[in-house]
């Protein structure tokens, strides 16, 4: 039973409550009466027993709005649904609740469709916007009776929520036709953008109804976020509405993808893996979509969602086809801080991938992370560094930015980032793979050796290596050797030696043999008395051992030495070279030749 269009449903057997419209009162019936109860217009709330209430759990205050020129029923008999609402205070927050059913707002849409069409028909002015107007307006009754058509019509919330949206277009048509037959109408500019903008909500509608189907979400009946918030459960209640949640991200105004925004980074937080499951392509666009929205609270929110999808691993290569990395690039440039966060640390991991790395550099992303590193926070520095990394890592690129003049603004920013007090192997890294673009000259004159010497001293051990790698590829020279033997990095470097990581110990030896070809440093090494037991321990033939020839080069350039071949052969170097010699080690029967001589030599002299 409904009386005035309002379901019984919502109240209990013994009571029904109906809203009209007399004079400058409320009135009140009730079915076990036979007097009807006229109430004076100041009464604005009635307690509402728990018995009588919309939910069972808790009492509700009611209060109805109305004002002298609506009533609930327009001119035409009909219900008006726009003339009635009720607001609902539970537990303290006001919340406004449709009584309406999705059949009454479907049969308002229905019934504004020709009024719409009548009136857009006799306005004069501007006919082309008008008649595309009207070619929009005749799509709608074929679109709702494809929605309405679906079982699950009457059951789901967002498609109560469309026939809203729809109905309230197609009055805003109404009552513009109407301001547009008048004399006083508004100005033409302002005319012609109420056109346009009458225009967009007609698309949106139409679109929206499409994607209703589309997305399979008419099938799984469901309940308003309103509700959904307030329930006893709040995570299963979530959780059980996380199609809903994605859905809703594709259809309707921004206030509502706000509000499913909101759900959903709070679902994320709390159960990522379930979000991740149901995820589709589509909804993956209008996450995206979001990202360029005007407002910055939406677009940081939008980039937090995002920043989840990257890092979980699963879905890096719909982002980027979806047109991820622009909007990331403008937030890291001009976004709030937060903002700036999330995009550096989203543009980190999905530059992981070469092809990515290369469509960050097209899309101007270089210069904007360069400056992160100069003038970010923290955090954003360090994904800025890593993103750098792994950008630099892909050689034909930096080659073009090396011809703009960027790369050495990215190297200075980058050794600038170098000065803290943990150095960051990111950072190390990407200068690592940017040197060879830059000349000697420059990097001396931007502090690069110092700074090496810094994180060899005070960096984590992946720093150290990426830094000793970065020596093996400047000395190209006896003069670059000089300056990086000059700058206090040889003892650092044999002591890196002795590292747990065996890459560390390699690319170590790898700086140390080619350092020692100069005499100078070959001093320096041998007056460390660390040096000889560390190399002859990497003469060690087992297979993990990845710094065999290096060490055997060192150990060649210092046997020149005889305090060095003394403490080679004490130390097992003969051994070692043996089995070396067997695997053909480059270098490894020279020196072994040269210790079994030496030897020799010294049991000869003892005679």
């Amino acid at each position: 039973m409904a009386i005035h269009g309002i379901e019984s449903s919502f109240l209990s057997k013994n009571e029904i409550l109906t809203i009209g419209y007399q004079s400058d009162h409320l009135t009140k019936a009730f079915e076990d009466k036979s007097d009807t109860q006229v109430l004076p217009s100041s009464w604005l709330k009635s307690e509402v027993s728990e018995k009588n209430s919309f939910t069972s759990h808790c009492t509700l205050d009611i209060g109805i709005k109305y004002s002298d020129t609506m009533c609930c029923t327009s001119s035409g008999g009909h219900f008006d649904p726009y003339a009635l609402e009720i607001m609902v205070e539970d537990r303290g927050k006001e919340v406004v609740v449709d009584i309406q059913s999705v059949e009454d707002w479907l049969c308002h849409a229905q019934e504004l469709v020709p009024v719409a069409v009548d009136k857009a028909r006799e306005v004069k002015g501007f006919p082309g916007r008008w008649k595309m107007i009207i070619s929009k307006l005749e799509q709608i009754p074929s679109c709702l009776s494809d929605l309405s058509s679906h079982p699950c019509f009457s059951k789901n919330s967002l498609c109560k929520e469309q026939m809203q949206a729809v109905s309230k277009t197609i009055k805003e048509a109404i009552e513009l036709a109407v301001l547009c037959m008048g004399e006083n109408y508004w100005g033409k500019l302002r005319t012609q953008s109420d056109l346009d903008a009458l225009s967009g909500k007609l698309d949106l509608n139409l679109r929206d109804c499409g994607l209703l189907i589309k997305t399979g979400m008419l099938g799984e009946a469901t309940v308003p976020l309103a509700v959904a918030g307030s329930s006893t459960e709040p995570e299963a209640g979530i959780h059980s509405n996380t199609r809903e949640l994605l859905a809703r991200l594709q259809i309707g105004h921004l206030e509502a993808k706000h509000r499913a925004l909101d759900t959903l980074v709070e679902v994320m937080k709390e159960d990522e893996k379930t979000v991740l499951a149901v995820l589709g392509r589509s909804n993956v666009a209008a996450l995206v979509q979001l990202l360029t929205a005007t407002s910055p609270c939406i677009r940081e929110k939008t980039v937090t969602a995002i920043c989840s999808l990257a890092e979980s691993g699963s879905c890096e290569s719909w982002l980027v086809s979806e047109g991820v990395l622009p909007p990331l690039i403008r937030l890291v440039e001009s976004g709030s801080t937060v903002g700036r966060e999330k995009a550096t640390i989203s543009l980190q991991r999905l530059s992981m991938s070469a092809e990515t790395a290369r469509a960050i550099v097209g899309h101007g992303g270089a210069r904007p992370l360069i400056e992160i590193c100069r003038t970010g926070d923290s955090v954003s520095q360090a994904a800025a560094a890593c993103t750098l990394k792994n950008i630099s890592a892909v050689p034909e690129v930096w080659q073009d930015l090396a011809e703009e003049g960027i790369v050495k603004v990215g190297v200075r920013s980058l050794l600038v980032y170098l000065d803290g007090p943990l150095p960051q192997e990111s950072a190390v890294g990407a200068l690592r793979n940017l040197v060879s673009s830059v000349s000697m000259e420059m990097l001396v004159s931007y502090g690069f050796l110092p700074r090496l010497v810094h994180v060899l001293r005070s960096g984590s051990l992946g720093a150290q290596q990426a830094a000793a790698s970065a020596i093996c590829r400047v000395c190209t020279s006896a003069d670059v050797k000089k300056l990086v033997g000059e700058a206090g990095c040889i003892p650092l470097l044999v002591k890196l030696l002795e590292a747990k990581s065996n890459s560390a110990r390699e690319v170590s030896a790898q700086a140390i043999s080619s350092l020692v070809s100069l005499s100078q440093n070959r001093r320096k090494v041998i007056r460390d008395d660390g040096s000889v037991p560390n190399l002859v321990q990497l003469l060690d033939p087992s297979p993990l051992n990845t710094a065999k020839k290096y060490a055997v080069a060192s150990l060649a350039s210092l046997a020149s030495c005889r305090k060095c071949k003394r403490l080679m052969i004490s130390y097992g170097a003969i051994g070692y070279l043996k089995k070396l010699t067997e695997m053909d080690i480059p270098g490894a029967k020279k020196l072994l030749e040269r210790l079994e001589s030496g030897k020799l030599r010294s049991l000869f002299g003892k005679k």
